[in-house]
């Protein structure tokens, strides 16, 4: 295990020496926020912060994490629980992911297991997850997120969400990026359509923000592995910006003992307002490069 580990509860990660992005590996956070390791602040190499956590709004999103609203009963996205024929009610039924043992740790790239414990104080889920910060060219870096989420019980489990559970178009839950909106218009940007109506619920090989905060930034969401693309994003841009990639859009995920979830997104994280043109060929790019990695 790496030094740096043991020397805060956040670990500042950098591209060729400079900080782009602030891990907080152990959060000290209310129970009502579903507590769980974060990226915040995330920032373009012109250093522009691109993310938001605990915004008044929804005090639980927290930056760049994994959330699941409803695993089995337990809620690991923070807030309210959606239960059929009630609507969104405040339950004590939330859950935490508690650090569990680094497997490396440096200022580029975290690789630690983690502990999802239910509301009952007993351990649902055994998560991997890596997470590196990659150069990409002089305005532009990629964060490269993956985690693989394993049964530790006895009994199936099942992944579900609002949507799931009777509320159309609320499919969230999984990898999450709550983004800063600015003082200008966010657009959302795919590779044939634009539009949060448009792109919300779909299945596309990429997705784009492209913002102000006021200086312009663009965010490119790749997801990577087999099969590929593999789950609905959810999108917001109007009442808040924020971007997903959604487990259980229509229907529960259901695991087995002792099964995995894998899931990788490769996030471009770069200055200015780029065009679609631009942001495909980015898109292609980061989705080679994660192809050779493999």
């Amino acid at each position: 295990m790496h030094e740096l580990a043991t020397l805060s509860d956040t670990i500042s990660m950098t591209v060729d020496g400079r900080p782009v992005a602030d891990y907080v590996w152990k959060p000290s956070l209310p129970k009502t926020v579903s507590p769980r390791p974060f990226l915040h602040p995330v920032r373009t190499l012109a250093d522009t912060e691109v993310t938001e956590s605990m915004p008044a709004d929804h005090l639980h999103h927290l930056g760049v994490s994994v959330a699941v609203p409803d695993l089995d009963g337990a809620n690991f996205w923070g807030g309210r629980t959606f239960v059929s024929g009630r609507g969104s009610t405040h339950l004590p039924n939330h859950g935490i992911q508690q650090h569990h043992q680094w497997t490396a740790c440096t200022t580029t790239a975290v690789d630690h297991e983690l502990r999802w414990i239910g509301p009952a104080g007993k351990d649902l889920v055994r998560e991997r997850r890596r997470i590196a910060a990659l150069p990409l060219r002089d305005d532009a870096w990629t964060l490269d997120f993956g985690f693989e989420l394993t049964n530790v019980t006895s009994e199936p489990l099942a992944f579900a969400s609002p949507a799931t559970n009777g509320r159309p178009g609320a499919g969230y839950g999984g990898f999450f990026w709550r983004a800063r909106r600015g003082d200008r218009q966010v657009n959302v940007l795919g590779p044939d359509r634009t539009g949060e109506r448009h792109l919300h619920g779909r299945r596309t090989a990429w997705l784009a923000l492209t913002g102000g905060n006021p200086a312009p930034w663009t965010l490119v969401f790749v997801p990577v592995g087999r099969p590929q693309p593999t789950d609905p994003w959810f999108v917001r841009s109007r009442d808040y910006v924020g971007v997903g990639s959604s487990l259980a859009w229509s229907q529960p995920l259901l695991v087995g003992p002792g099964e995995r979830v894998r899931r990788r997104v490769l996030t471009v994280v770069a200055d200015g307002r780029l065009r679609s043109q631009e942001v495909a060929a980015l898109a292609t790019t980061v989705a080679e490069f994660a192809a050779d990695a493999d």
